[in-house]
């Protein structure tokens, strides 16, 4: 029997490519699906027989998964054509639904979309070849082929766009999921008191994160809140970009083309590198990293880019407590504020360079670049404001630490 090619009366309003999915249907005679219908189970084994024999993935005799996934895929897709045929405006959300949710396993097993898509399009071909043989036979007429092939098309791209958004919903929730979970591993790296180790190694098992062992913590001033702009970290690292200061935990830092990594990775961000340490010890790896890049903002540490605190132990340690800082400049350096200025400015010079040489007055004179009576005639000066105290080595000691923090003040001061 040659069925006829009248279409069926009546009209939809949708837009772009469901308005061509639906007329192409509609171009189709609703008695093909019936005519077709016979040939249903025998053309979905047909297809499942050539993608088991064709593509490498689901050729796995003793693994029926993928050929599960694979049958329920062809089968629905075939019932949903021949009943689109019947109502072209039939509802595809129960088709689309099927092809989302293999989309989102195919995600979960850890397999590549692309060979699901290729038995998608296999699927097609054996179909179009069978309907293909029923015009050969006169059981359809020829001009049925073009309309059936069109309608084929646009089904197929629906099925393969249903399913790719069900792996990538899938693969974008498995990397939330994941993300969290670094997250979470940062906040235990960084716990004070510490965190079990056996807690450590379980989250990041989970997290998959290889413990490594040792780490060092990096803070740095990054930019946006959202995703724009932010560091692209080697995979081996964790990151929190959603916080200020960004944090970065660096595994094994003396590792081989580690320091490269960190460099490239953080290359133009105000960052502060915190000590290497055990993994029990990443909170004071953060706060000596935080103390930093809080001192490199205001200029006391040198430099915008990236900094180690190791290079400035003596700096961290002399504004840890700024306010003691103060209370042994008061102290022992009231005497010279009561210097006008700028000869304050030059006897505070002459006094840090003479305790940082030894007393050597020529030292002094080089480092200073003025003559050495200059130098003694200053240090006279300082005799009669400060006598006998300032020979005394105590008194020294804490001289020098409260004028080397006056001088990194006026520096960050000058430098703004």
């Amino acid at each position: 029997m040659v069925i006829g090619l009248q279409p069926p009366a009546g009209d939809l309003s949708v837009n772009g490519s469901a308005e061509a999915t639906y007329a192409a249907f509609k171009a189709l005679p609703s008695e093909l699906s019936t005519h077709l219908q016979p040939f249903v189970s025998d053309v979905i084994e047909e297809v499942v027989r050539a993608i088991r024999t064709t593509i490498a993935e689901y050729a796995r005799p003793m693994d029926d998964t993928y050929m599960h996934v694979v049958h329920r895929g062809v089968k629905q897709a075939l019932v949903g054509f021949l009943d689109r045929m019947v109502r072209p405006d039939a509802d595809w959300e129960p088709v689309k639904a099927t092809f989302q949710s293999i989309g989102r396993g195919e995600a979960t097993e850890g397999r590549s979309l692309d060979s699901f898509q290729s038995a998608l399009r296999l699927g097609a071909r054996v179909t179009w070849h069978r309907v293909s043989e029923l015009v050969e036979t006169g059981q359809l007429p020829s001009r049925v082929l073009a309309t059936f092939g069109e309608a084929m098309l646009l089904h197929l791209d629906e099925m393969a766009a249903a399913t790719t958004t069900g792996y990538t919903e899938a693969r974008l929730h498995a990397a939330g999921e994941l993300q969290q979970r670094r997250a979470r591993l940062i906040d235990l790296l960084t716990a004070s008191p510490p965190v079990a180790a056996e807690a450590i190694s379980d989250l990041a098992h989970t997290a998959q994160w290889p413990v490594p062992r040792e780490l060092a913590i990096a803070v740095t001033d990054h930019g946006g809140e959202s995703g724009a702009g932010r560091p692209i970290v080697p995979p081996e690292f964790l990151a929190r970009f959603d916080v200020q200061p960004g944090i970065v935990v660096i595994p094994d830092p003396a590792g081989p083309g580690r320091a490269r990594a960190v460099a490239a990775a953080l290359h133009g961000l105000r960052t502060a590198v915190g000590p290497t340490v055990s993994l029990d010890s990443g909170a004071r790896s953060l706060r000596w990293a935080t103390d930093t890049l809080e001192l490199s903002r205001r200029g006391i540490v040198p430099g915008t880019g990236l900094t180690r605190c190791v290079d400035h132990l003596a700096t961290l340690l002399l504004f840890r407590d700024e306010a003691l800082v103060d209370a042994i400049a008061e102290r022992h350096l009231l005497r010279l504020e009561e210097v006008r200025s700028p000869q304050r400015e030059r006897l505070a010079e002459t006094l840090l360079c003479w305790l940082r040489c030894g007393h050597n007055a020529s030292e002094v004179a080089h480092r200073l670049a003025v003559h050495p009576q200059t130098v003694r005639y200053r240090l006279r000066q300082l005799d009669e404001v400060f006598g006998d105290r300032l020979h005394d080595p105590a008194t020294q000691f804490e001289m020098q630490l409260a004028l080397h923090a006056r001088e990194l003040r006026r520096a960050a001061v000058a430098g703004a």
